[in-house]
């Protein structure tokens, strides 16, 4: 039998062995890397910050100014970098992140992961979401090592593009990233799309996500593709008139209300309180952002509320309050404010680690549930196939840049609305009155028949349908009214989709566009023919047109010029059997500009 002693040595020896191989494990051999702190960038470089870099300290959350004005626990909490991310394109094999930060690095519901780790995800260049297992180390300078990262991108070797969370529950005093010496390494622009703001608990904030990125905020976010403002404060989530009046200086696309779980009855706050508290706020924000809608969410209740009928009495009583506030703004005629239920929610007894808190499948739950309710509120809806699931792309960077191409439409747009907008892919795109002079193969057409008519090309290289719905849903065609509408897509689904699915995917396209511009003629170009593919468009463009008779919008079919009488391609008309050349863009430009001026 072991003594106690010859017990000890083994437990002692077990742990060194343990400590070592950790060492082993995360503390790699890596190549000579260049580092980046995020606060020597002479820009703002910190998503999820809902004012300017000069409002706000560090990685905190609100204004400086907010220091004396809310109460302590909420600005120490607001200084704690839950929901911010920092976003980069690399082609780096390897990528470190080491910090340091002021609080305990784990609580005891929740890990150090959780409470002071970082995430990295990454985006593929078909607009896909990835996650990056990295090795990490906690000590007094946290190091996260993430290695054999792909150099390239199957359609490229300009990097990939990073997104990388920021701990949920602890301060940052540094940060710095770095990368391979020769690697490209280049930061993303603050998205200037309108945010989803959350107002709320300790469980928006974070608590009990294993780690950052599996926040329901977090996963809300990845999901809608659009900036979210995390202000949840833990413990201190309630309605306050101090954090409102912040809240109401940014224009959000949303305001998430989802403060119950913190507003339970005590004797400073009855259910009377909360219900003035809730009134209070949406009549706050709804007199300075009037267009702005607001979800007001219920308590998610506690997973032993069948078994402990007080905690069954807070969410419930507390529910029942929200509601009855939300039918009293309802009868007084304020507008676009919607609610979102604890059954729509939809946790069950394995969503909480504490009978509060959720876990990562209570995490996900709430996110589905959000982002079910958001898509109806702000009109972006989701269809069952692909071709109708927005998405980016980062295919065509070897000769120009989506995400800025549609950030410039967008702006361009808004100063100068087109009074016709041309969308499409690079058939479109190369054909002239792009910013990319590099891609004009006709400019001299593009003059000739669109131009002088107020055309607006609106085409993407390399888009899908699925591409072009995702510039719907992020503003292309919003703050205007167009006269025409006319679209060629769907040639770049060919490879990827059924006839049926591109089929549905324009039909779903096209209902998102009427939507949007209700007001304009909406005309649809069947796909043009390109080579080994005729007989197969042939068809497709058969089903469009059919389609087109069903939704009451236009067709247009010019393909034809472009076939011998065999039925395959006219060679001399493209410069490689997809794109047209100048020959063939002389051929189709009249066809469109009668069709346009019809």
């Amino acid at each position: 039998m072991f003594s106690y002693y010859k017990i000890v040595r083994i437990e002692n020896y077990i742990t060194l062995l343990v400590l070592f191989m950790g060492f082993l494990g995360f503390s790699q051999d890596l190549p000579e890397l260049k580092w980046w702190n995020p606060m020597t960038d002479s820009v703002k470089v910190l998503e999820g910050q809902g004012w300017d870099k000069s409002y706000v300290d560090g990685y905190g959350r609100l204004p400086k100014t907010a220091e004396t004005k809310v109460r302590k626990p909420v600005w120490d909490l607001s200084m704690q970098s839950a929901g911010l991310s920092i976003n980069f394109v690399s082609n780096s094999s390897t990528i470190a992140i080491k910090y340091k930060v002021k609080g305990t690095h784990a609580f005891p519901h929740m890990s150090a992961t959780g409470v002071s780790g970082v995430d990295l995800y990454a985006k593929t260049s078909d607009g896909k979401w990835v996650w990056n297992r990295g090795k990490y180390y906690f000590r007094d300078i946290i190091t996260y090592n993430y290695t054999q990262l792909p150099v390239t991108e199957g359609y490229h070797d300009k990097g990939r593009q990073y997104k990388l969370y920021l701990p949920s529950y602890n301060e940052i005093e540094w940060l710095e990233i770095g990368v391979e010496q020769q690697a490209v390494f280049n930061v993303l622009p603050i998205r200037k799309e309108k945010p989803i703001v959350v107002y709320g608990t300790s469980i928006a904030q974070g608590a009990c996500a294993s780690r950052p990125g599996m926040a329901w905020a977090s996963i809300l976010e990845r999901a809608l593709d659009r900036p979210v403002i995390n202000l949840g404060f833990s413990g201190n989530g309630r309605l306050e008139k101090e954090v409102l009046d912040y809240i109401e200086t940014i224009n959000a696309k949303l305001y998430v209300l989802d403060c119950l779980p913190n507003l339970t009855p005590t004797d400073d706050m009855t259910l009377e309180n909360v219900y003035e508290r809730i009134i209070a706020a949406v009549k706050q924000l709804k007199g300075k952002q009037p267009s702005i809608p607001i979800l007001l969410v219920e308590h998610s209740g506690y997973s032993d509320g069948e078994t402990n009928k007080e905690r069954l009495k807070v969410y419930s009583e507390l529910n029942q309050t929200l509601q009855k506030a939300y039918q009293q703004l309802i009868s007084e005629g304020i507008e676009d404010i919607h609610i979102l239920t604890r059954e729509g929610l939809n946790l069950g007894l394995d969503s909480y680690v504490d009978g509060t808190h959720p876990t990562d499948l209570g995490m996900l739950q709430y996110a589905q549930a959000y982002e079910t309710s958001i898509r109806g509120i702000i009109n972006e809806s989701l269809g069952n196939i692909s071709t109708t699931i927005p998405v980016t792309q980062n295919r065509s960077v070897d000769y120009y840049d989506w995400s800025a191409r549609h950030k410039y439409i967008v702006e361009s747009n808004a100063k100068n609305p087109p009074k016709i907008c041309f969308i499409g892919n690079s058939i479109v795109h190369q054909w002239g009155g792009a910013s990319e002079r590099p891609l004009v193969n006709n400019t001299d057409s593009w003059k000739t028949y669109f131009e002088s008519i107020g055309v607006k090309n609106l085409g993407f290289g390399w888009d899908r349908i699925e591409n072009v719905l995702w510039h719907i849903y992020h503003g292309t065609l919003d703050g205007f009214d167009a006269e025409q509408i006319i679209m060629k897509m769907g040639t770049n689904n060919l490879q990827f989709n059924s006839d049926i699915e591109i089929v549905e995917g324009i039909r779903f396209l096209v209902k998102q566009i009427k939507q949007r511009q209700p007001k304009a003629k909406i005309t649809l170009i069947g796909i043009l023919p390109r080579r080994d593919f005729e007989p197969r468009i042939k068809g497709i463009n058969e089903m469009i047109f059919k389609m087109t008779e069903e939704i009451d919008v236009n067709y247009l079919s010019i393909g034809n010029v472009f076939l011998t009488d065999d039925g395959t391609i006219d060679e001399s008309l493209f410069r490689d059997g997809l794109h047209p050349n100048a020959k063939g863009y002389d051929k189709i430009g009249p066809l469109i500009n009668a069709h346009l001026q019809e």
